[in-house]
Formats: structure tokens, C-alpha cells, sequence
């Protein structure tokens, strides 16, 4: 896997833990080669998986619209930096730049781009791997969620089991590296 997207909040959350698994994520990454694919921001999580991935020499693509970045909140030393029209011009860059994803910790436009990208996924739009990054537990109740609307009916288990949970970045990238996706080849309909 030569890039994943990594989702996450524009803000640190009110635990340590997850501004310092977003840093070691970002150094994963560089350690491995594997690209990183964000949102462009500086602030928050982003920035902070960001700033740590190039701090380790990796490489990193942002991509932001850009009514954010003329409010000042892209990250300048970006590898690359791609300034769209919208939100979702900047859900679809990503998409097609990413051989996987990963969600860590965020409010709603990270929970947004995961649903959405589980949705594509769903319906045939890509095969890519998708990976919850579930620092301090905070995806349990969403996990329970999903459990759930598959008992109920709502959901297959077969699409629901296409999403990948660990606590630790390592441990996920090694599952999403192994993943169905990751190994019979990314593939991605426009």
C-alpha cells in the first residue's frame, strides 16, 4: 500500500492519546514509505499527522478547498498541496489519491468521510481497505452502533466485516497492508 487517507478532527480532542497516536501515526507512515493523504489543514489532528509524517521525512498530500485555505488553515510545507473548489471535490481527490483509508478520532466531517467512503465501497465505487484508528476506545460506540444495524437488518455483515478496527497505528496499517484490498490491487471507479 503506497498512500492512505487519514480522516480526522480539525481539533485535539480533550485526550493526550489522541494527539500522540495521530503523531505516531504519521511517523508509521514515513517509517513504512507510505504516503499520506489529509485534509491540508494545520490544525488539530491534521496537523499534527501531518507535521509528524514530514518531521520523519515522509511524504505528505493535502488537499483543501479552498474557502479553507484563504482562511489560513492549509499546511504550507505540504509534499503536495491541492487547493479545490469543495468539500466534495476534496472527498473525491482523496479518494482517488488513497490505496486505503484510515479514521482516527473526529466529529462530524470525519465521520462523514468515513460513511461516505464505507458507502463507495458498498456500492462497488472502489475496493480499497478501510480502517478505524481506535485510540482511547473511542470508536466503541460506533463499532456497537454497526453491530447493531446489522442485527437489524440494515446492513450485510459481509460490508460491515470490510471495516478494519485496532487501537494501535501499527497494529492497523499491518491489517489493512494484509487486507483483501490492499492485496488483490487498488482499484477505483470515477
Amino acid at each position: 500500500m503506497k498512500s492512505v487517507a487519514v480522516f480526522c478532527g480539525a481539533k485535539h480532542g480533550i485526550q493526550p492519546e489522541f494527539t500522540a497516536a495521530a503523531r505516531e501515526l504519521g511517523v508509521v507512515l514515513a517509517e513504512r514509505e507510505v504516503t499520506l493523504v489529509y485534509g491540508g489543514g494545520h490544525v488539530g489532528l491534521m496537523g499534527e499527522v501531518a507535521t509528524a509524517c514530514l518531521g520523519a521525512g515522509g511524504k505528505v498530500i493535502g488537499v483543501i478547498p479552498e474557502f479553507m485555505a484563504v482562511r489560513e488553515l492549509a499546511l504550507e510545507s505540504c509534499t503536495e498541496l491541492h487547493i479545490v473548489d469543495s468539500m466534495h471535490s476534496r472527498k473525491a481527490k482523496m479518494a482517488g489519491l488513497a490505496a486505503g483509508f484510515i479514521a482516527m478520532p473526529g466529529g462530524f466531517g470525519t465521520l462523514d468521510e468515513l460513511f461516505e467512503i464505507l458507502t463507495w465501497s458498498q456500492i462497488g465505487l472502489h475496493g480499497k481497505p478501510v480502517g478505524l484508528l481506535n485510540t482511547g476506545n473511542y470508536y466503541n460506540s460506533l463499532t456497537k452502533f454497526l453491530e447493531e444495524t446489522v442485527a437489524a437488518g440494515f446492513l450485510a455483515e459481509a460490508e460491515y466485516s470490510k471495516l478494519q478496527c485496532a487501537a494501535d497505528p501499527r497494529n492497523l496499517l499491518d491489517i489493512l497492508m494484509n487486507s483483501p484490498g490492499a492485496i488483490e490491487g487498488q482499484w477505483w471507479k470515477a
